[in-house]
């Protein structure tokens, strides 16, 4: 593996749900994403929320699901995975808006 490829990276996805999705079914939908991490091996951690900021910056992102990985392989290979596949399918078609970022985690020396 190469080295740039190694190491923790993050798969961060902020959500809008489109205005008919109800509460109960995006409940649902995000215990779905979260027993991922139980179906899909290279899933490390998973972790979500809910904006709470003051600044008022969200774009309309109301919802933060962060996945936790150890390469960039191991992201390539649950983006693949079947389970997950199908899973995006449903996911995606009660979005309004989506943006997906990976990334390593960083730290700054001072």
């Amino acid at each position: 593996m190469e080295e740039a490829n190694k190491g923790t990276v993050k798969h961060v996805l902020l959500a809008k749900f489109k205005d008919g999705v109800s509460p109960e079914k995006i409940e649902e939908l995000i215990k779905g994403y979260a027993n991922l991490v139980n179906l899909i091996e290279p899933m490390k951690a998973f972790h979500w929320g809910e904006d709470v900021s003051i600044e008022n910056l969200h774009q309309g992102y109301t919802h933060i699901f962060e996945s936790t990985f150890e390469s960039k392989e191991a992201v390539a290979e649950y983006v693949a995975h079947p389970v997950h596949v199908e899973f995006a399918t449903m996911f995606l078609g009660s979005l309004d808006k989506v943006l997906v970022i990976d990334y390593k985690p960083t730290s700054v020396s001072l």
